[in-house]
This record gives C-alpha cells, sequence and structure tokens, in this order.
C-alpha cells in the first residue's frame, strides 16, 4: 500500500527570467515584463509530496516533523527573499524559470529522503500558474 504524505511551504523570491546571449528586444518579445531588467517578484507557495509504504514501527511514510526541517533548511533557508538570479549559485548558469526552479528544489531535497519513496514537487508561482515535477 502506497501513501502520499504532503507539506505545503512559501517563500518570496525576485527574478529576472532572459538570456544574456539575447538582446532586450529579443528577451521582452520572448518573456514580456518577465524579463524587466530591475527584476520582479512572487510569493511562491509549494507542496512537496513524498509517497511510500507506510513503516509498520511508526505508522509514517515520512515524520512531517523531517520534512518541515527539510523543506526550511533546503528551500525556505536558501530561497527565501533573494534574488535568484544573483544570489542563488544553481541561477548563474540556469534561466529562474519555475520549470527550472521547481527541479532546483528536488535535487536539494530529494537526497534527504529514503531512496525507496518518491518525491513530486509542486510550485506555484501564482495562484493560476504552477509546475509539477518528480525526477522524471
Amino acid at each position: 500500500m502506497k501513501i502520499t504524505v504532503s507539506r505545503r511551504a512559501h517563500f518570496n523570491a525576485a527574478h529576472r527570467i532572459y538570456r544574456k546571449d539575447w538582446s532586450d528586444e529579443k528577451n521582452n518579445e520572448v518573456f514580456g515584463k518577465c524579463s524587466n531588467p530591475n527584476f520582479h517578484g512572487h510569493n511562491y507557495e509549494l507542496v512537496v509530496s513524498v509517497t511510500g509504504t507506510i513503516n509498520p514501527e511508526t505508522g509514517y511514510v515520512i515524520d512531517i516533523r523531517d520534512l518541515k526541517s527539510i523543506i526550511r533548511s533546503e528551500v525556505e533557508d536558501y530561497l527565501d527573499h533573494k534574488n535568484l538570479n544573483l544570489e542563488v549559485e544553481e541561477f548563474r548558469t540556469l534561466n529562474p524559470t519555475a520549470e527550472h526552479i521547481s527541479v532546483v528544489i528536488f535535487n536539494r531535497i530529494k537526497p534527504h529522503i529514503n531512496p525507496e519513496h518518491n518525491l513530486k514537487i509542486t510550485l506555484y508561482e501564482t495562484a493560476r500558474n504552477f509546475v509539477t515535477y518528480s525526477g522524471e
């Protein structure tokens, strides 16, 4: 029997979606206001889901306190109130789209999760725009 345990979190961050090798005109044409040279910000909502079997000794798939701590150290402390382009190492070479942010978050959390469990990240950039990544 597989069960999914999820935890919500949030962080605030600024970014600029653009390609350094493109002109401002081309960036504006492709990315619109998201390529603002002065950056823009989001109040990101994150759902981290872990799927696995229930441990017969604890009754847990994962202790939610452990998941909370992992999210705090690997996501909130790392990304909250940061300019992703300027302050987060991964985005010195990656365009900080919601897709790339999700992959970075997944890769930071996955080493802390039981390898027998599946991990899924859902990142809401706005209330209507979100991405989901499960390592595939």
